[in-house]
């Protein structure tokens, strides 16, 4: 992998980790178009991964910083109410990532027509969620964050956006436009974090061949600036974006590139 390449994929990482319009599926085009093999990127995964969770923590960390205060009163209040549903949230992507993870990245293996059917299911899904008018709802139950959590389960397949659909069914089940960024960005980072736990065991646990994974340090580095620079702008546009309620132009934008992933196949 070339430092241009990771620059590219970095930025690719960043933006699109927060944006409703799937960091895997995106990663999977980009690497389609450099040639690069996806087993040769684990180790290159893994640090953008973590830089992406650096950004959510850097652009959140007064909220973040809330919580733990909140959470060490011992007491309930706000801030643990939020912690349970964060926790909740965490279910049914543990289940997945534990138990199934194997068995669906056997099944939906990373190919751009698998990323381009599943780019329309999320933007089917953001377009729904943009027209419908659920009654609002002052407070996020354990219930619905559950059922958010179950939409970051289903977003493992490649092309399906975790933050579009988390995001979205939020909307559909009636909560606030004005925390559910926040929510879905903060929800998100024990499952990154896990899933590049995951990769990393398989790297050093041999199931991978290391020497076929190699990246050499100037290509990681760039990678890994790339994607915490473009994760914070990233991060901190979205949040506006949701509040102001403009999912719809993503729907379009994952419409088009699902297109174009069907289509590409046959031209390369």
């Amino acid at each position: 992998m070339s430092w241009f390449e990771a620059l590219v994929l970095g930025v690719v990482q960043g933006l699109t980790e927060y944006l409703p319009v799937s960091s895997s599926g995106h990663l999977t085009i980009g690497a389609a178009l450099f040639g690069i093999d996806g087993e040769q990127n684990l180790t290159f995964n893994i640090v953008v991964h973590v830089a992406t969770v650096l950004s959510t923590c850097t652009i959140l960390w007064k909220e973040i910083v809330w919580l733990l205060r909140d959470l060490f009163k011992l007491k309930w209040n706000d801030g643990t109410r939020y912690v349970v549903n964060i926790l909740v949230s965490m279910i049914p992507v543990a289940v997945v990532g534990f138990f199934f993870k194997e068995q669906v990245e056997a099944i939906f293996e990373p190919n751009l027509t698998v990323v381009g059917c599943c780019l329309l299911v999320t933007a089917a899904l953001l377009a729904f969620s943009f027209f419908a008018r659920p009654r609002q709802r002052e407070e996020m139950s354990p219930l619905h964050a559950f059922v958010i959590g179950l939409a970051q389960a289903v977003a493992v397949l490649p092309g399906l956006s975790r933050s579009g659909s988390t995001i979205a069914t939020g909307l559909l089940l009636g909560n606030k436009k004005e925390m559910l960024a926040q929510f879905s960005f903060l929800m998100v980072i024990p499952p990154i974090l896990g899933e590049a736990l995951l990769d990393a065991r398989k790297l050093f646990g041999g199931a991978v061949d290391v020497a076929t994974t190699g990246v050499n340090t100037l290509p990681l580095l760039i990678g890994f600036l790339a994607a915490y620079v473009s994760g914070c702008l990233a991060c901190k546009w979205m949040i506006g974006i949701v509040r102001r309620g403009k999912l719809i132009w993503f729907a379009l934008y994952c419409a088009v590139v699902a297109l174009l992933c069907l289509v590409l196949p046959a031209v390369l």
